[in-house]
């Protein structure tokens, strides 16, 4: 941005004296729309710290939309902290299936454990301390110190990354402008509230939580990725990007390196109403997850190669190979599942650290939405 008065160009911290009003501006327009969500208080309720971090760990690279139903389903078995904290994580990788990204399941109940045995079900209420607890990082700990506790800090997701880049129009590219990102972004925090009255965690009393809530409902709803409801922000007076008319190709992007395609099979095996699962390693890819037995993913993966992978189950006399493939995308890299079946008679034991499941009951498996696609089609589905 070039300063009129002066011809200088100004770099994007230099611009605060322009937006003064910012913070306030959107406190307001966060009181009048904000977003209605399951884990949301009402206005003047005190956030719940364990709903805050349930969701927030749900929310990881995960739709709002999608979360919704998870959270609710887990608060309705889980009320608390200590309750989850008591739970086999056998029980939460269940209640998670479908969600994705596992090891998020695993780390929440290790956070549970901990919040429960270490810290009597209470949660820290600093940055510092949340970021001891397993599966809390930098971005978690700050939001659940904000929206929870009143700390004053800003917590940085995607949407506020947007919001962010296009109102300053930082040219540097993610993840590289992130420091800087987080640096502006801090500029757009509430004033402490009046009065030096101290809050529960220590802080004065501030909006620190409502600043960062209000950045993300700008983004999810007014300053989304593509075609931008510019006209209805109201911080669009002296958003740089706008005012250039370029807001949509922000925040820049480094180009995105594809991981190579893995290719392997899966053996669907029924016996009768029954179907023959496994359990994953607990660490890795998928930890923990139920699969149908099946080859190493491998980059040069061939079918006869894969085919040699297959479980050995008493009473199989060929494979039949169906049709297609089963595709799915994990954040690394792509994979492709050549799926076949195969029925045995009533009495086939299982083999060896495997067993066999009914059909009908596979809705309470932790299976992942890869395995899932593959039953579907090894079923006919």
């Amino acid at each position: 941005m070039i300063s009129s008065a002066t011809g200088h160009k100004l770099n994007p911290l230099e611009q605060d004296q322009f937006g003064a009003a910012r913070p306030a501006l959107l406190l307001a327009w966060y009181d009048r729309h904000r977003r209605v969500l399951p884990w949301r208080p009402q206005p003047g309720e005190r956030a719940d710290p364990y709903c805050v971090w349930l969701s927030e760990i749900m929310l990881q690279q995960t739709g709002v939309k999608t979360v919704g139903p998870y959270f609710e389903k887990f608060l309705a078995r889980w009320p608390d902290v200590e309750a989850l904290g008591r739970a086999s994580l056998d029980d939460v990788l269940r209640m998670w299936a479908g969600l994705g990204y596992y090891s998020r399941a695993r780390n929440l109940h290790a956070c549970a454990v901990a919040v429960r045995r270490e810290y009597g079900g209470g949660f820290p209420d600093t940055e510092q301390g949340l970021r001891a607890l397993p599966g809390i990082g930098p971005y978690t700990a700050a939001a659940i110190a904000a929206i929870a506790f009143g700390r004053r800090t800003m917590p940085v997701d995607g949407n506020i990354e947007r919001v962010v880049s296009r109102l300053f129009a930082v040219e540097e590219p993610l993840p590289q402008a992130k420091p800087l990102i987080q640096q502006l972004a801090a500029t757009l925090l509430g004033p402490t509230r009046a009065g030096n009255e101290k809050s529960r965690a220590g802080d004065e009393k501030s909006r620190a939580g409502d600043s960062a809530q209000a950045l993300m409902d700008l983004g999810a709803s007014i300053c989304t990725p593509k075609k931008p409801a510019c006209a209805l922000c109201p911080l669009n007076s002296d958003c740089v990007s706008r005012l250039r008319g370029d807001q949509e190709t922000y925040p820049r992007k480094a180009p995105k390196k594809t991981g190579a395609l893995r290719r392997g099979a899966a053996f669907v095996v029924t016996r009768g109403d029954r179907l023959l699962l496994r359990s994953r390693p607990d660490k890795g890819l998928l930890g923990g997850m139920s699969e149908v037995p099946g080859s190493d993913w491998l980059n040069a993966q061939d079918d006869k190669a894969a085919l040699k992978q297959a479980p050995f189950v008493k009473g199989i006399a060929r494979w039949h190979r169906k049709a297609g493939v089963v595709t799915h995308v994990f954040t690394h890299f792509p994979l492709e599942l050549v799926v076949y079946t195969a029925n045995v008679p009533g009495l086939a034991p299982a083999p060896e650290g495997m067993r066999w499941v009914e059909i009908s009951a596979l809705g309470g498996e932790a299976l992942p939405n890869v395995m899932r696609k593959v039953i579907a089609h090894g079923l006919g589905e």
